[in-house]
C-alpha cells in the first residue's frame, strides 16, 4: 500500500513545500517566518522519511533524524532565542512591495518547472515530478535572501533554500552521501 500511494503523499509534501515557500515570501512578521521555516523543516523531515521508507536507504533516515532535530527544533529556537535576546519586534522590510514579489514568484515556478522537466522525464525515480517544485523551492528561497533588507531574514532565506536543495537531492537521486548531508546541514 505504501508502494502505492507513497509517490502521491510525496508529491502532497512537494506541494505544501511549495506553499510554504510562497507564504515565506510574503511573510512580513519574523517571528511567523520562523515558524513556516520549521514548518518547511517538518515536511522536508516527512517527504525524507517517507522517501526512505519507499526505497529502503537507511541513511535517509538518519537524514530524516539529523532534519527533525537541526531544522524544526534547533535552528527555530536558536533564531527565536536570537530575537529575543536582540529585543527584535519589527517587522520584515522588502526592497519590492508583496503583490510584485508574489508575481515574481510565479514566473520562477514556471521556469523552475520548464527547466525540470527535461531531467524529470529521463528521471527513473519515484520522485521524478517534485524535481520541478524543489527548484522551485529553492529559486523563491533566493528571492527571499534577495529582497529581504534585514540579516536574520535573509538568514531564513539561505536556510529555506538549503531546504529547497535537500529535498531536490532526496527527490533526484534518493539523497547525497552522508558527509555531504552533514556539512550542509
Amino acid at each position: 500500500m505504501l508502494q502505492h500511494f507513497g509517490p502521491q503523499v510525496i508529491n502532497l509534501l512537494a506541494a505544501v513545500l511549495l506553499l510554504l515557500a510562497f507564504a515565506m515570501l510574503s511573510q512580513r512578521r519574523i517571528l511567523s517566518l520562523i515558524n513556516l521555516f520549521a514548518a518547511q523543516g517538518f515536511v522536508l523531515f516527512l517527504s525524507t522519511a517517507l522517501v526512505a521508507a519507499l526505497t529502503g536507504q537507511k541513511h535517509l533516515y538518519v537524514s530524516a533524524a539529523v532534519t527533525l532535530v537541526l531544522k524544526v527544533t534547533l535552528l527555530p529556537w536558536i533564531l527565536h532565542r536570537l530575537i529575543r535576546r536582540l529585543n527584535v519586534k519589527w517587522d520584515v522590510e522588502t526592497l519590492i512591495n508583496i503583490p510584485t514579489t508574489m508575481l515574481v514568484g510565479i514566473l520562477l515556478v514556471i521556469l523552475a518547472f520548464n527547466l525540470a522537466a527535461p531531467i524529470s522525464q529521463l528521471a527513473g525515480t519515484v520522485t521524478r515530478s517534485t524535481l520541478g517544485i524543489a527548484l522551485a523551492s529553492m529559486l523563491l528561497s533566493f528571492m527571499m535572501m534577495i529582497t529581504r533588507s534585514k540579516a536574520v531574514p535573509q538568514v531564513i532565506g539561505f536556510l529555506s533554500m538549503e531546504n529547497g536543495l535537500f529535498f531536490a537531492a532526496t527527490a533526484a537521486v534518493y539523497g547525497m552521501p552522508m558527509v555531504v548531508e552533514l556539512g550542509i546541514a
